[in-house]
């Protein structure tokens, strides 16, 4: 009888161990439990096969970068690999934290995960500087300057296996259209992170650019969201609208610069959809769902050994659209002309709480 016993505890215990194990490409299916630190999700797939285990690191919270995460995973099923199916992914977000990105990408590595994609150029740099390491790709989407960000070369070719998308601004068209909707305007706000790259590579495109337009660009850098009530006010001080970047510390803080504007009466203009939808006047900007598409389609090509993510070059989005809201414009008395609206991907009749 006691022999008995012990052979069924024997083979209890066997099948708990069985059933914590599954197979996949790579590296352990185990999804990142949530924790408070860092935001993480995570998402368990069938065990299978041709099952992919993949890290999303996520630099901060907002609606641009969250629709980038779910662009990539729609990108990636619309080349067959989907999440639930064959398909495990561990989701963290580092709330704009660079301390926090790096514990993120040091969890992903020791998930042994197939891939690593990194939302946003902090945590793209972060990312590639872990997991070059350790022989992981990296596929970034929401940098803006690849280059500056020593993630691409000067011809545009990867400088590792890293690869992925650009969500540089189209500058020069963001001008007209201000231009047109304020033709009397001379000075242009904008309010950027120090310690964001691509914000600093964007910042000097509109000093050079805004000249031709007939504008003076006035920059505020801040080193923190805390930075962003003074900075808001001492530049709503000195200028005719504030631009905004797709700078992150910024654009998490939005909010408090849209209350603030507007209650001196002063536009401002977002830099893609999400921004506009929320409360920004206007924008020739991006479709971050696009935009996440496009880079889950080239992620698809490295999982399944197509391409190496060193043999492709990174990729800016085709298209540029506007966006206006019509609820911002008739409480800051302003008129979006008719051509600007007749050519608009989305005029929207409200503003969305963030």
């Amino acid at each position: 009888m006691k022999k008995s016993s012990k052979v069924m505890l024997m083979a209890a215990m066997a099948a708990v161990v069985m059933a914590g194990c599954s197979s996949n490409k790579g590296g352990s299916a185990d999804t990142a439990a949530p924790t408070a630190q860092s935001g993480a999700e995570s998402t368990e797939a069938a065990a299978g096969e041709n099952t992919y285990v993949i890290g999303i690191g996520q630099f901060a919270e907002h609606g641009s970068l969250d629709n980038c995460r779910e662009g990539f995973l729609s990108g990636l099923s619309q080349e067959g690999i989907t999440e639930g199916q064959n398909l495990n992914v561990i989701y963290q977000n580092a709330q704009a934290d660079g301390g926090t990105a790096s514990q993120i990408v040091d969890n992903f590595i020791a998930k042994k995960v197939d891939l690593i994609c990194g939302i946003a150029t902090p945590m793209a740099q972060t990312a590639y500087s872990g997991a070059k390491k350790n022989d992981i790709p990296v596929i970034f989407t929401a940098v803006t300057d690849p280059i500056m960000a020593e993630l691409a070369n000067s011809d545009g070719t990867p400088v590792g296996e890293i690869t992925g998308t650009s969500d540089k601004l189209p500058v020069e068209k963001q001008l007209e259209m201000i231009r047109k909707i304020l033709p009397e305007a001379k000075t242009i706000g904008i309010m950027y992170s120090t310690s964001e790259i691509n914000s600093v590579s964007a910042i000097e495109e509109y000093k050079k650019e805004a000249p031709a337009f007939g504008f003076e660009i006035i920059e505020s850098g801040i080193s923190s969201t805390a930075d962003i009530p003074l900075a808001a006010d001492n530049l709503l001080g000195k200028v005719d609208c504030i631009t905004n970047l797709t700078d992150n510390t910024v654009v998490s803080s939005l909010p408090v610069i849209l209350d603030k504007a507007a209650k001196k009466n002063i536009p401002v203009f977002g830099s893609e959809i999400e921004q506009v939808r929320i409360g920004c006047l206007a924008t020739v900007g991006l479709d971050y769902v696009d935009l996440g598409e496009q880079t889950g389609r080239m992620a698809a090509k490295v999982l399944k050994g197509e391409k190496k993510a060193s043999e492709m070059n990174f990729e800016v989005i085709a298209e540029a659209a506007f966006y206006g809201n019509n609820v911002v414009a008739e409480n800051l008395g302003v008129t979006i002309p008719d051509d600007l609206k007749d050519s608009a991907a989305a005029m929207f009749d409200e503003i969305v709480a963030n």
